[in-house]
This record gives structure tokens, sequence and C-alpha cells, in this order.
């Protein structure tokens, strides 16, 4: 799945925001002003990748499961995944695992923000089944 594939699926869910703050196309996306994507370009060192929020433990899972699936340690961040976009995973996972990063976010903020957004999402998920 090609980088602006991941960016449309990110931009889809209930109140996303794009932003470049560490410069020029190198997009993060926020819920409530929290990070759960970041899309990086190929370089001579790697595909093109996003890294995700990630439960741990499925983190794990995943890695078991997908060669290419790495952990990201930068900064003692253990609840995040770098997944290369060359293919090897299929793209109906890495969907879920947009999502799941989204929600990992969104567990996390007050409860009403929480619960406005899981209405949006119901809602928007009601309007495309």
């Amino acid at each position: 799945m090609p980088l602006e594939e991941v960016a449309v699926l990110a931009l889809a869910l209930p109140e996303t925001v794009e932003e470049e703050p560490y410069g020029p196309r190198r997009p993060v996306f926020k819920v409530g002003g929290s990070i759960f994507a970041l899309l990086a370009e190929a370089t001579k060192e790697h595909p093109e990748q996003v890294t995700l929020k990630c439960e741990p433990g499925l983190a794990l899972h995943l890695r078991e499961q997908y060669e290419g699936i790495r952990s990201w340690y930068e900064g003692r961040r253990w609840h995040w995944i770098t997944v290369p976009l060359d293919g090897t995973v299929p793209a109906e996972e890495l969907t879920d695992m947009v999502a799941h990063a989204w929600e990992g976010v969104v567990a996390g903020l007050p409860p009403a923000t929480r619960d406005r957004l899981h209405r949006s999402s119901a809602a928007r998920s009601r309007k495309a089944g």
C-alpha cells in the first residue's frame, strides 16, 4: 500500500489532522492533539514506511507474524511499531493497524472527547456498511 493510501486511511478517521512538524513530506497524523501515525518516504536504508501507535502485546504478535515489522524504540517509545509499505503486510491488516493506532490514542483522551469520537466513528461505520 503506498504512502498516499495510508494517509487517506488515517484522514478518514474522525477528527484526524495532518501536520508536518518534522519537515516537508514527513507527515504525522493526530487525533486529540496526539500522534498516532507517522509516514516516511523511501530512503537508501528503508522502503516507504509508517510508524504506528500499537499496544505492546499486539506489537509482539505482529512482529512474529510479519518479518518486516519492527519496534520503534526511539525515545523509549515501546508502544510503537514501524511497518514497511513494501507489500509484505496485506492492505487489510494495515487498515486494521491504522485504526488500532487511532483507537490507542483515543483511549487516552478525556472521557467526553473519547465518547464523542467513538460516536462519530460508529456513525461513519454505519454509513459505510
